[in-house]
């Protein structure tokens, strides 16, 4: 406890120094930057931001006030240090290091993740793009250099643009991850919003977070109010979905305007804009330089392959393979070392077979009799649709044949394509797949456009009414060859502990999957042993999200969720959002006309925070569907065996569209039928095979261009040297992900809980807490709520389901117990019972030869922040050290810190009575004030080294280039009062005695 100076409450014109410690309505504080003479602002000893307070000191007595040395009588065993040390930096949330935010975020950032952040800081306005591979962690990435630049006080406010469907997951990261709580701006919630703020007033405040859909917020009715208030922090996800050429393409309209907004944010000089994205660059290069622009405009044309530009580019743009942080990073590399792919192929049914080759010849016969280009193209992508269903089911062949054709609503040829490619293919410039998982529909209907489809209706109508009822009979297993594999498949995967996730393109072969295999894993079973649950872009966002947890999260009842799951998706789910938790493989069942789309898919479970080291995916296709070879081998193994190659997934250039179509006419129109051969469907004499070779010539050129092009890039600047002397600093200052868990799982152990396992999680536990103590038992129904399960499960993992723990420090509960265990040691009359940590201890231990002590200190230091404005901003922190010295306090030993911090781990190796344990810490203790000189020496040391932390991470940048980053004035790190110790432990030598005269040989022992 402290222990308070006599003095009398002090007048209106007396100043207390920041930093200092005061009493004042019956306890202790500390006093903040903000007080004036007038009005301190004050945080309770030991407090967080939330106990925050205001005294007028000509209203209420404060007094000077000195932090106690521990009692003698206040012994602890081997334990007691480390505990007390740890619940006292669990506690910080405002730590003196150059990283602001880190103390007060739940997500441990593997040391990688930490590059980005060191680029941001060292740019006076941060623009960034951040074009990491597919599952590193981008929205870890970002979110770090948001959460430092609010904390620091570089960025007011914070608005991330993003698909609608990925809102909610953002605002969940931010605030489980970053603890930023943001607002979400949609479509569904503009009107409650509105309705919120006073007539006039605008939605949006700078100083404000917010998490926004971009294609709501591009319309012109919200767009000049958003740009007027929008905040100076932009994070803009999936950035390459805003960014558009001059030429035709589905979305064009749409990517213009998403663009032109961001453009407009982006010539605001003082907006820092991060842009997101895994595929920066599709393959065209106009787009590409558009998204670079954004950044500095220079970047739009200067040459990419010459100094200047290079120099430019490696401040701005970062990203890495998962080879490059294996390589560079390697054990702190977070997520599977291997994915295993396999292809599996069915035979089709004869009946299958036989139905297809019916649509090639209705496909042939009636693009060959339109009348006219217009009608030809499309006829043509309505029968193209129609073979795309029947390649993906039954069910799909069935709604296709009922749907009416979208290109139907198409005035030229070129818009034809255009809604064809967009409808029927899988682009590589279609920015989401976020609505297109619906059949595009075969059924062509008279129109404007194609005035003589009705003259089809009685011959044709009649032929695809048969088509539809074929299709309809072939339903099921026994005749779906396509289903029976991945039945067969799905339960193999199973067998092994796995838990996929089948990816489907269109909704209704989504239902269909969903229904037969439901049915065929639970067939027989009294009880549901396997479930089973579909997600489709006909679910709004909400309702995917409740889908997913069904299966993933424990129910109100508090039921675990089924060990044993399968989940069914379209498209809509393989991008963005994180399924790594609860899911392991990726099953294909249909094949994507685009590459990427297979490596978003796969991305999904094959990312950072995977528990599994090895991932699987499946790819199934048909041994003797003809549409099926043609995207393997022109596609997608070209695909697989550059990035097998590189190293890198590489997008499929712009020509790949010309010559799937090019192959597909040679298939349908003209019945060319491909020979399968060992490496390619085509003979290379073929015009097919001429034009298949030209495109993988052009592929792996491009594929060579980008890994050279790798070496430009800025992570090179950044070296993992660099990251790692910050990453030690980080871990000294605030402990380690393994300290949390450590400490909480011993702490609540010691107070009479009772651990257990917790399914699933290794590094997890449980905890019976009904015999904890009371005001322990009474937060946790308060944080969990009185109905929480029980026992209590605590997660090794930044996030937990509602009523459980997540193992970070800044968990509430985790919180809770740091700060019982840290006011228990502090206040010895408390029961004994309920004081796992001490503030003394005697240890009798074979870790020192020597008579050693060990000092638990706390300073307090005032940071001089310059902004990027020319103000400085004043923040008080803390800081906890171990100093420790050999021999008496009258001559001591000092020992390098690692040696003291080695200490902590020190077991007793022999009984030490009471009586002799205090009378060496009276000893100890009595010599404090000669030992303090010390203590604030080394006060001033850390002060150095915190200073020069600062400056190497935000002031000068330089590399080989010699690029520099802000120069920024006035960065201090000043010493505020002397500093508190908490704790006084002394470790003796075992000792060792004569045989021949039965003393000791190391006296000190005794």
């Amino acid at each position: 406890m402290t222990s308070p100076i006599t003095a009398p409450a002090q007048d209106a014109g007396q100043r207390f120094a920041v930093g200092s410690l005061v009493r004042a309505r019956g306890r202790e504080w500390v006093v903040l930057p903000e007080s004036t003479p007038e009005l301190l602002v004050l945080r309770p000893l030991g407090g967080t931001d939330d106990d925050i307070a205001g005294v007028l000191t000509a209203l209420e007595p404060v007094e000077h006030a000195r932090f106690a040395p521990p009692s003698p009588s206040d012994l602890g065993d081997q334990s007691a240090a480390g505990l007390l040390r740890s619940a006292l930096r669990i506690g910080f949330r405002s730590s003196a290091g150059p990283f602001r935010s880190l103390a007060g975020i739940s997500v441990e950032p593997r040391p990688y993740q930490l590059v980005p952040l060191l680029m941001a800081l060292r740019q006076e306005t941060v623009r960034l793009l951040i074009a990491d591979d597919v599952g590193i962690g981008k929205t870890v990435e970002s979110g770090l250099i948001a959460a430092e630049l609010l904390a620091q006080g570089d960025a007011r406010g914070l608005v991330v643009l993003c698909s609608p469907a990925l809102a909610e997951q953002w605002r969940a990261e931010l605030r489980g991850k970053f603890g930023i709580d943001a607002e979400l701006v949609l479509a569904s919630t503009i009107g409650r919003l509105e309705r919120s703020r006073m007539y006039g007033q605008s939605v949006f405040r700078p100083d404000r977070n917010y998490v926004v859909s971009t294609d709501f917020i591009k319309s012109p009715r919200h767009r000049d109010d958003f740009v007027k208030n929008c905040p100076d922090l932009v994070i803009v996800d999936e950035a390459h979905t805003c960014v558009a050429d001059t030429g035709q393409g589905g979305g064009r309209q749409q990517r213009q305007q998403r663009y032109a907004l961001l453009r407009t944010l982006a010539d605001d000089p003082n907006r820092h804009l991060l842009l997101v994205t895994a595929t920066p660059h599709s393959g065209k290069e106009e787009p590409f330089r558009n998204l670079l622009g954004l950044l500095d405009k220079r970047l739009e044309t200067l040459s990419l392959d010459r100094g200047a530009g290079r120099d430019l580019l490696t401040q701005h743009f970062v990203q890495r393979r998962r080879a490059d942080i294996r390589d560079d990073f390697r054990d702190d590399a977070n997520f599977p070392s291997d994915r295993l792919s396999a292809e599996v192929d069915y035979p089709l049914h004869a009946d299958y077979r036989r139905l297809l080759e019916e649509v090639i010849s209705y496909a042939r016969e009636t693009v060959r009799s339109a009348d006219g280009a217009l009608q030809q193209r499309i006829r043509w992508w309505s029968a193209l649709a129609l073979l795309r269903a029947l390649g993906s089911s039954p069910a799909a062949v069935r709604k296709t044949l009922r749907t009416r054709a979208g290109v139907q609503d198409a005035d030229s040829v070129t818009e034809a394509d255009a809604i064809g490619g967009r409808t029927v293919t899988d682009p590589a410039d279609d920015e989401s797949a976020e609505s297109a998982d619906a059949v595009p529909g075969a059924l062509l209907a008279a129109g404007d456009t194609d005035p003589d489809a009705a003259t089809l209706d009685e011959e044709d109508t009649a032929r695809l009414l048969a088509l539809a009822e074929a299709a309809g009979a072939l339903a099921g297993p026994a005749k779906d060859r396509k289903l029976k594999q991945l039945i067969a498949t799905v339960k193999e995967l199973l067998d092994e502990g796995y838990n996929p996730i089948v990816f489907c393109r269109f909704i209704s072969t989504a239902e269909y999957v969903k229904e037969h295999l439901d049915s065929a894993l639970n067939k027989n079973r009294k009880a549901r042993t396997y479930a089973v649950q579909a997600v489709t872009g006909e679910l709004s966002p909400d309702q995917r999200v409740a889908r997913i947890a069904a299966l993933t999260e424990e129910d109100e009842e508090g039921e675990a969720p089924p060990e044993r799951r399968v989940l069914v998706a379209t498209d809509c789910l393989s991008e963005g959002v994180n399924l790594q938790e609860s899911f392991d493989a990726v099953i294909h069942y249909d094949l994507a006309w685009n590459p990427t789309r297979h490596e978003q898919r796969e991305g999904r479970v094959d990312r950072f925070g995977q528990r599994r080291d090895i991932v699987k995916a499946v790819t199934l296709y048909g041994a003797d569907n003809a549409i099926d070879g043609i995207v393997l081998d022109v596609l997608l193994r070209k695909h697989a065996r550059i990035r097998k190659a590189t190293g890198i997934s590489v997008p499929v250039p712009d020509s790949s569209e010309n010559v799937m179509q090019a192959v597909l006419e040679g298939l349908i129109l003209r019945g060319e039928r491909p020979e399968y051969e060992q490496e390619s469907l085509f003979t290379v004499e073929s015009a097919a095979g001429k034009q298949t070779a030209e495109l993988h010539e052009a592929w792996q050129s491009a594929a060579e261009r980008e890994k050279a092009s790798r070496s430009r890039y800025a992570q090179n600047a950044v070296k993992k040297d660099e990251v790692a002397q910050e990453v030690a600093e980080v871990r000294a200052s605030l402990g380690t992900g393994e300290e949390v868990r450590r400490f909480t799982r011993h702490a609540l152990t010691a107070l009479r809980g009772v651990p257990g396992a917790l399914r699933g999680d290794a590094d997890g536990f449980t905890m019976n807490s009904e015999a904890l103590p009371a005001a322990l038992r009474d937060a946790f129904d308060t944080l969990l709520g009185p109905r929480h399960p029980r026992p209590v499960a605590f997660h090794d993992a930044p996030t937990a389901p509602r009523g459980e723990v997540a193992l970070t420090r800044t968990d509430p509960v985790v919180a809770s117990v740091a700060r019982f265990v840290l006011d228990a040691a502090l206040d010895d009359q408390m029961p004994q019972s309920d004081r796992p940590a001490r503030r003394c201890g005697v240890v009798r231990t074979t870790a020192v030869a020597k008579r050693t002590t060990l000092l638990l200190v706390r300073y307090r230091f005032q940071l001089t922040l310059p902004g990027r404005d020319g103000v400085t901003r004043q923040q008080l922190a803390e800081d906890a050290r171990v100093l420790a010295f050999r021999g008496g306090a009258n001559a001591p030993e000092w020992l390098p810190e690692e040696e003291a911090v080695a200490l902590l781990e020190a077991r007793a190796s022999g009984n030490t009575k009471r009586e002799f344990a205090q009378e060496r810490v009276e000893g100890i203790l009595g010599s404090l004030e000669s030992l303090m000189p010390v203590m604030e020496e080394r006060g001033e040391e850390l002060a150095a080294r915190l200073l020069d932390a600062h400056r190497r991470v935000r002031g000068a940048f330089r590399d080989v280039r010699g690029m520099t980053g802000p120069a920024r004035r006035g960065l201090r790190v000043d010493v505020q009062g002397r500093p508190d110790v908490l704790g006084v432990y002394h470790y003796l030598p075992v000792p060792v005695l004569d045989s021949t005269d039965g003393t000791t040989t190391n006296g000190e022992a005794r």
